[in-house]
């Protein structure tokens, strides 16, 4: 673990912890925990900072999966199906992303985003579990869409770029396979526990992890993880809904900075 203050550590155990409630709502954890960690941690280097994020992420994310897992109806097959899509998928965009622009891909992502929210909010039954309770039936194409654009697609766009990718799977779950908020972030922790085992097996290989940093650090990013997962499922759609907004336009404003000082 790197030489540092015991005020930068519980500063980071804290944005852990945050980070590990926002990833079990609704995604989008790690626009809080990677700046953390690239503030706190200022001289070392970015592949470890990668690495270390996600054997931290890894933890909150199984802990919320495994708790949505025994409240909610998690489709465990379908899940792991998709992750698997989206790992290959994730590692084909990592092989082509030293070739694309992330000030290209930028604004691109902050007109979708945008477009997403002014959806969300013009759209109020969306993510809405259906009032007599039973939800359109999924059929076989969907599933397969499931897998090959949410699994493939936007596995390839966290290899290539990355911010917001647990928030695109809520999204994409919902619409695809007809799920209200909260069944969608459920099944959105399987494929994100998938996607980040993959990639720290291959920070681990190649020994950018801090691991007693990391271990400390998902102690609180694991209680984070659990706390937000059964606010979710207490509180149902409507919180789910405030929360996704709130991370859209705070990823939103995000890029536009790093657009801005790029």
């Amino acid at each position: 673990m790197p030489d540092i203050t015991v005020t930068t550590l519980v500063v980071l155990c804290l944005a852990a912890g945050a980070a590990g409630w926002i990833d079990a709502v609704v995604g989008g954890g790690g626009l809080l925990l990677l700046p953390a960690l690239l503030l706190g941690l200022p001289h070392v280097p970015a592949a470890h900072i990668l690495g270390t994020n996600k054997a931290v992420a890894i933890v909150g994310t199984s802990g919320a999966a495994v708790a949505y897992a025994r409240k909610a109806p998690v489709k465990v097959g379908t899940a792991l199906r998709i992750g698997l899509a989206a790992l290959a998928g994730s590692m084909t965009g990592a092989f082509f992303a030293a070739g694309i622009s992330s000030e290209v891909l930028r604004p691109v992502i902050m007109v979708v985003l945008l477009a997403v929210a002014a959806f969300v909010m013009l759209r109020p039954r969306f993510g809405r579990a259906p009032e007599d309770g039973a939800a359109p039936p999924v059929t076989r194409a969907r599933t397969v869409t499931a897998i090959v654009l949410v699994g493939g697609g936007i596995g390839l766009y966290d290899g290539l770029f990355g911010p917001g990718t647990g928030t695109f799977l809520v999204l994409a779950l919902t619409a695809v396979l007809h799920l209200d908020l909260v069944t969608a972030s459920a099944n959105a922790k399987i494929v994100n526990v998938c996607t980040n085992c993959g990639a720290l097996a291959m920070f681990a290989y190649q020994g950018n992890v801090m691991w007693q940093l990391a271990g400390l650090m998902a102690v609180f990013n694991l209680a984070g993880g659990l706390v937000g997962a059964r606010m979710a499922l207490s509180r149902g759609t409507e919180f789910v809904r405030g929360v996704l907004l709130v991370v859209v336009f705070s990823l939103v404003a995000k890029l536009a900075f790093d657009q801005w000082n790029a």
